[in-house]
């Protein structure tokens, strides 16, 4: 509830500190003395439209501080928690209005924006006024209002909940749906191409050794046919082998006749002849060593061609070969995958909507029967506000069609003033002052649920006078034992039920140069004299003192 509003410099107020108590608060002056002034300076610390006329003139900037006193698991303190606001103790918001029309808004004296300004005091304090329509206008509001008084938050939550979920789930269903679309265009492609990199099974490092090995055999093919001809030079026609062997034979019998000049050269020549013999030897071991099948290059070859082909084809290496290879394997398992995958979000998604559609339907029924219940209600409150002749009634209309977060109803308040009239919506069809009652009447049957804990009526008894002031003001009485409520009010029987009086007045200050807008908190005796004023006008007599005390008296017998 609201504990402290503190004014500085706006428009006629220099200086206002209202402490505010529980129970039914009233203003009440002259008209013109600056209610509005003070209601627009309170809009303003709740996160109302900025303007630089607010200024007092002559000021730089004006301020407005408004002091809430909140229970531990208000909403609001959730909500500040949310953006990040400090919620230790009271909650406290600050608005600032600079001259040039800027402003700067503040939570626990922390910045925020006007936005969060404006909706973080949703939850704590409602004005209503004759032409305020804020709180009716909306049928998404209603429908709230509706579940707040039928306790049905829980389920609505419970809907809300169920329908995020099952919108996630179709979403997700959307996106792997067309995921697996795209996959099963390549599925031919990847298929063949799986098959193609089986057949050839590449292996790692395997282009490296097929190339060494082909180089070898090509190298080698070289070097043999070169060992070869020296092995012919040995060992043909041509070889000098045998001539050398016939002639160390001839000198070697020569020997005896000479031995003195044959011995070296036979020496010699033998010595050469084993050199031949030793380099057959070698050549021969050579050429053994060098042979290999001519199809064995070829089929390296065909092999290393292969391998190479392929990696042009997929734009890899070839040892990236087998990495793609498993890469298409991978891919043709992930369109497996993704076929599963689909049908375990249709299942899901399946599983929500219906889910949803039960509780839906669920929340649908619970809601005609709060409906009929609050009808109940509001109606009773119309005949002693002179409404005895309309008729409140809440539309719920299911539209599972078209079922969103909320469920599938549309909730509005309609109203029919008189007997035989066709029943509208209740913007449409009440009048300004029928609009007021209407809706203190669904306030005082909503007090227990639905409600701000701060509810500010601005001349909701505009034009009322008699037994309908006298209602509106039992009722506003009645609101305040459960709910904090200020109003701002012309009618003494309204005035007379309030547990805290101001009065607030237009003064001249500093010689008469300019006036000021003042607001004095009432003693018993400043109330008796401000309600007589309110019956009587500016000559107050002594039977309108008379008949203040009356109703001062009666409304305090009746609490």
């Amino acid at each position: 509830m609201l504990r402290q509003l503190v004014i500085r410099d706006i428009v006629l107020i220099e200086q206002l500190d209202l402490t505010c108590p529980q129970g039914l608060s009233v203003l009440t002056g002259e008209t013109g003395a600056g209610k509005s002034i003070l209601l627009d300076a309170f809009a303003l610390a709740l996160g109302g439209r900025g303007d630089g006329a607010l200024v007092r003139a002559g000021a730089r900037q004006g301020q407005v501080t408004a002091l809430f006193e909140l229970a531990h698991d208000h909403p609001a303190r959730e909500f500040a928690a949310i953006q990040g606001l400090s919620v230790e103790g009271d909650l406290i918001l600050r608005r600032v209005q600079i001259a040039d029309g800027r402003s700067r808004a503040y939570v626990n004296d922390q910045p925020v924006s006007g936005t969060t300004l404006r909706a973080l005091s949703a939850s704590l304090v409602e004005i209503h006024g004759q032409h305020d329509e804020r709180a009716l206008v909306d049928p998404d509001h209603h429908r709230s209002l509706l579940d707040a008084y039928g306790g049905l938050e829980a389920a609505a939550d419970g809907v809300a909940a169920v329908h995020r979920a099952m919108k996630a789930a179709q979403a997700a269903l959307v996106d792997e749906r067309q995921r697996l679309e795209t996959l099963r265009r390549e599925r031919d492609y990847l298929e063949h191409a799986r098959d193609e990199l089986d057949a050839l099974s590449p292996q790692p490092g395997e282009e490296e050794a097929l190339a060494e090995t082909r180089q070898r055999m090509m190298q080698a093919e070289k070097v043999v046919a070169d060992i070869a001809e020296a092995h012919d030079a040995l060992t043909g026609q041509g070889s000098p082998v045998a001539m050398l062997a016939a002639l160390t034979r001839r000198l070697e019998r020569r020997g005896v006749q000479a031995p003195e000049l044959v011995a070296a050269p036979v020496a010699a020549m033998e010595a050469v002849l084993r050199a031949f013999d030793e380099a057959q030897e070698h050549l021969e071991e050579s050429l053994r060593r060098a042979e290999f099948d001519p199809r064995e290059l070829e089929s390296t070859e065909t092999r290393l061609f292969a391998l190479r082909a392929a990696a042009r084809k997929f734009n890899v290496t070839c040892d990236q070969l087998p990495a793609t290879a498993a890469g298409f394997i991978e891919a043709l398992d992930k369109i497996d995958a993704s076929e599963a995958a689909l049908r375990d979000l249709t299942a899901r998604h399946e599983a929500l909507a219906k889910d949803y559609a039960l509780q839906a339907a669920a929340l649908s029924e619970r809601r005609l029967g709060a409906a009929a219940r609050l009808d109940e209600a509001v109606n009773v409150e119309l005949a002693p506000l002179k409404l005895e002749r309309a008729k409140f009634m809440t539309q719920v209309v299911a539209t599972p069609e078209s079922g969103g977060e909320h469920g599938y109803d549309r909730v509005e308040f309609w109203v029919s003033t008189n007997p035989g009239t066709k029943p509208g919506p209740l913007m449409k069809i009440a009048s300004g002052g029928e609009l007021s009652r209407f809706m203190l009447a669904l306030k005082v049957a909503l007090a227990e649920r639905g409600s701000a804990p701060t509810l500010v009526f601005d001349e909701i008894d505009s034009g009322a006078g008699g037994a309908v002031a006298d209602a509106i003001g039992q009722r506003l009485a009645n609101l305040a034992q459960s709910v904090q409520v200020l109003a701002v009010t012309h009618a003494p029987q309204v005035a007379a039920r309030a547990r805290q009086h101001w009065r607030i007045s237009k003064d001249e200050v500093a010689d008469g140069a300019r006036v000021a807008t003042r607001v004095a908190e009432l003693d018993a005796s400043g109330r008796r004299e401000e309600i007589a004023r309110m019956l009587a006008g500016s000559r107050i007599t002594e039977e309108a003192r008379a008949a203040a005390a009356r109703l001062l008296d009666g409304a305090l017998s009746v609490e």
